[in-house]
């Protein structure tokens, strides 16, 4: 195995299986827990020392309470990252060191199961998710047929313009189809259960004819060969109930989605493969694009009506990984694949859209808490609901971490000393340091998956090069960064309207078009503005040897508006298309599902990708990019 596994072979990092035996599934685990327990109380440490220097104050201890809070998420995401990047310098596929699944060396045996491929949509663009099926369907005929395979599309359309919409759409797609492939159209009258409802009304009614299914949401695009592979692993492997690879990106020519998901695409691998490594069967889900064995779903995954009043109370929102731990109680592995191979989707076409998913997602999370500390859960499934949790209650603590911090550095007030003992003043190097491996921490997935890209040649020359790799990789961090505060600022003003008994409704999303207007930019985002100039105004008025280092968030934060129109503005994503900027691999060769779904692509892509071959990507030696 590769040098990375070496470093770590001790713990069993090389070793096949998801632990390949429960003792070194356990030692993973344990030096996982000592990797971050240490680095955990080696931070909160130095920031006590910091803030001890003449005793602890009121001020201090909400500053040690706030960082403390955000210490789990971050540093688990840096070790997840490390362990990924380790793992991948020097290998193929790397993910084959943290599974052990009988079949991945039998591509071509033939398929016994039968499969329903489920896409329920609700007041979705009917020509978008049909186009993304026409695709699947082309592209299963093309690779051997569809035998063993049925689709059902699931429409909980309640807009009178789209129901027509859809059901001419729909008619013009069967007719096209005849023949083809078993295709199930049915549309239900309301929309009960939001999204998990439809599905258990498809399982309650048909589950009995399959023996797997392949939910796939309105924006989902999977290759054939991707589908085949995960029902053939599934196949063979009884113990699994949920199997998935890594879901990336669509190429896409709106500056937002496209800075965003190339981000996402390095930040992914390596955070994925790391957490495969100590999480074993106990994996996460991700609600889409993964092959579930249908007879443990129904037997073990129907969700609970949680008790109390929305938002945190009633039907459960986020729902996947909640039902990625109840397959795990029940007995079967959740499993995840942490390759990039022909399983795709669409990120939000703009920053609003984005928004409104991230805090539908974050109240779903925090509906968690009531479930958490409920018996019957293991150990693993107490964690993973943990860390979905803690993923939206860092964003708030990172937040009051700096307004602590201001009340007592800039305006000096620190509510009184707590603790008469001081400790020797420790010297700027102290906190410099900690503020530099605070960043390289919370920036560790994108950073890992960068450099890993950088040093496969392969992965390299996928994306042009490593110049281009460098540059749109700076230009994305550039955007995240940007984009960070904007989030956790509205992570922080949703979840402090959670508390006064304000949640989200279900709504459908909005996953194509470009060009938000300034006006409802501003009607979105001038909060965010106003708090912006607020820390501004006052680190430049009370602490402006500092502003510099809040400058990135304050940038944000006044820059919310204006980043909102222009990340959404399709000419300025013709402008990146045309330079390369956050090229993705999918676009420098297109495999043929990607090119019959996404029309822009062979039209207006890069200039120097003219002559090249339009043909499906096949799991290669790098891990099948």
């Amino acid at each position: 195995m590769g040098r990375g596994g070496r470093d770590l072979s001790s713990v069993g990092v090389g070793l096949p299986g998801l632990g390949a035996t429960s003792f070194v599934l356990r030692a993973r685990r344990c030096v996982f827990a000592l990797l971050v327990v240490t680095t955990m109380l080696a931070a909160f440490g130095a920031l006590t020392v910091l803030l001890m220097g003449n005793g602890l104050s009121v001020v201090d201890v909400l500053i040690l309470t706030s960082f403390a809070i955000t210490l789990p998420w971050t540093v688990i995401g840096f070790w997840n990252s490390v362990i990924g990047l380790l793992l991948s310098l020097g290998r193929g596929e790397a993910w084959r060191a943290v599974v052990d699944l009988r079949g991945l060396d039998d591509p071509e045996r033939p398929l016994r199961s039968r499969t329903a491929l489920v896409m329920p949509v609700y007041d979705e663009d009917p020509d978008l998710f049909l186009r993304h099926l026409q695709a699947i369907i082309d592209d299963l005929h093309r690779t051997g047929g569809v035998d063993g395979f049925e689709l059902f599309l699931l429409s909980d359309t309640q807009q009178s313009d789209l129901i027509v919409a859809e059901a001419e759409a729909v008619a013009r797609f069967t007719a096209l189809n005849a023949g083809r492939i078993p295709f199930v159209y049915r549309r239900r009258p309301d929309n009960v259960g939001y999204k998990t409802g439809n599905l258990w009304d498809f399982i309650d009614r048909h589950g009995d004819k399959f023996d797997h299914m392949i939910v796939l949401d309105a924006d989902s695009l999977m290759s054939a060969a991707a589908i085949r592979r995960l029902v053939r692993l599934i196949e063979v492997n009884p113990r699994v109930g949920i199997l998935q690879t890594l879901i990336t990106g669509l190429p896409s020519d709106v500056p937002f989605p496209r800075l965003f998901q190339y981000g996402m695409r390095h930040g992914m691998r390596a955070y994925t493969l790391g957490s495969a490594w100590w999480q074993g069967p106990a994996g996460p889900y991700w609600g889409h694009n993964a092959v579930i064995r249908l007879d443990a779903f129904r037997a073990h995954c129907r969700l609970p009506h949680l008790p109390g009043r929305p938002p945190l109370g009633g039907q459960v929102l986020s729902h996947d990984q909640l039902e990625a731990v109840q397959m795990r109680r029940g007995g079967y592995d959740v499993c995840v694949l942490a390759d990039e191979f022909g399983s795709y989707e669409i990120n939000p076409p703009a920053l609003p859209e984005f928004l409104r998913r991230d805090l539908r997602w974050c109240q779903g999370n925090l509906q968690y808490l009531k479930l958490v500390g409920a018996p019957g859960w293991h150990l693993m499934g107490r964690v993973q609901l943990a860390l979905a949790i803690l993923m939206y209650l860092s964003p708030p603590a990172w937040f009051a971490l700096m307004i602590f911090s201001f009340v007592q550095g800039a305006v000096g007030i620190d509510g009184g000393t707590i603790v008469a003992t001081p400790l020797a003043v420790a010297g700027p190097e102290l906190g410099l340091g900690l503020l530099i491996v605070m960043l390289t921490m919370v920036h560790a997935p994108k950073l890992a998956g960068t450099l890993d890209a950088l040093i496969d040649r392969r992965r390299r020359a996928s994306y042009g090069g490593g110049f281009r790799l460098v540059g749109s990789a700076t230009v994305e961090l550039v955007h995240g960064m940007l984009l960070a505060p904007i989030m956790a600022l509205s992570e922080t003003l949703f979840i402090g309207r959670m508390i006064g008994g304000h949640g989200l409704a279900w709504r459908a999303q909005r996953r194509s078009g470009s060009g938000v207007a300034w006006a409802e930019a501003f009607r979105r985002f001038w909060p965010h503005t106003l708090f912006g100039t607020a820390m501004l105004v006052g680190f430049l008025t009370l602490a402006p040897t500092v502003v510099l280092l809040a400058l990135p968030v304050i940038a944000g934060l006044l820059g919310a508006i204006a980043f909102t129109c222009f990340t959404s503005r399709r000419r300025f994503g013709h402008w990146l298309v045309r330079h390369g900027v956050a090229t993705l691999p999918e676009e420098r060769v297109v495999p043929r599902v990607v090119a019959d779904a996404v029309p822009w692509i062979e039209e207006h892509g890069p200039r120097d990708l003219a002559a090249r071959p339009v043909r499906e990507l096949a799991p290669a030696p790098s891990g099948g990019d």
